[in-house]
């Protein structure tokens, strides 16, 4: 199956370079039909003359206008074959798709079966089971802490960048607070602001709050400054 969505990502890709080469050789076809009729008009005219069917003046005339005739026509060609030739656009339908097989299989594992659908589902169902398990022990410790101690705090703030990246901000912001009323730190606030916010679908007033303080105790260079400065001006 590989190998044939290969052929035809190939086949799509190089496409329009073979439609160039059509239209070039079918624009080539026609100009050299022009050329071949106006030769054959200029050997008419001879036969006329020779033949005492138009005077000399008249072919005269008449052959300078099909020998017009016949250098736009090949001038046309010339303008239409850039280098005269097809050949690099051959060698491009060519190696492109053997370039582009011969990669795969360097850095490829073609030979690897696709992992079906369901254990992947089964694996990232595993994986979130664990991250509870664990979410759950840290949660027992820390109820068995003083929550004003530096351990504790220490404690809340890595329960709320675990909740923080399986999605539960609520929780999240939840543990921040916690870390924050044991001491207080500039970055959990504004990332617990920034929790209450998405929570919310709004900036609160506990939200603003904590914006403000960070931003009063933070340096000011510190590279989240910009998006609290930007939350605070949808409530001022």
């Amino acid at each position: 199956m590989i190998w044939l969505a290969i052929a035809c990502l190939a086949a799509l890709a190089l496409a329009p370079l073979a439609l160039s080469l059509r239209r070039s050789g079918v624009a080539r076809s026609r100009q050299q039909a022009a050329i071949e009729l106006h030769r054959a008009q200029l050997a008419e005219l001879d036969r006329d003359l020779a033949d005492g069917r138009i005077a000399a003046a008249e072919h005269a005339n008449a052959v300078l206008e099909v020998q017009r005739r016949l250098l736009a026509a090949a001038g046309g060609a010339e303008a239409e074959s850039p280098g005269r030739s097809s050949s690099p656009v051959i060698y491009a339908l060519t190696l492109v798709p053997l370039a582009a097989v011969a990669l795969y299989l360097l850095g490829g594992s073609p030979e690897l079966p696709s992992v079906p659908l369901a254990g992947r589902l089964a694996a990232a169902q595993a994986r979130a089971q664990q991250e509870a398990v664990l979410i759950g022990q840290l949660r027992q410790r820390l109820g068995e802490l003083d929550p004003r101690t530096e351990q504790a705090r220490q404690g809340y703030v890595l329960l709320g960048n675990a909740e923080a990246s399986r999605g539960q901000l609520r929780a999240a912001a939840d543990a921040w607070r916690t870390a924050l009323a044991a001491r207080f730190d500039p970055i959990i606030a504004a990332e617990a602001a920034e929790a209450l916010t998405e929570v919310e679908g709004r900036v609160t007033e506990e939200a603003a709050a904590l914006f403000r303080r960070a931003l009063a105790e933070s340096p000011e260079d510190a590279p989240w400054r910009p998006m609290a400065q930007r939350r605070l001006s949808q409530v001022e």
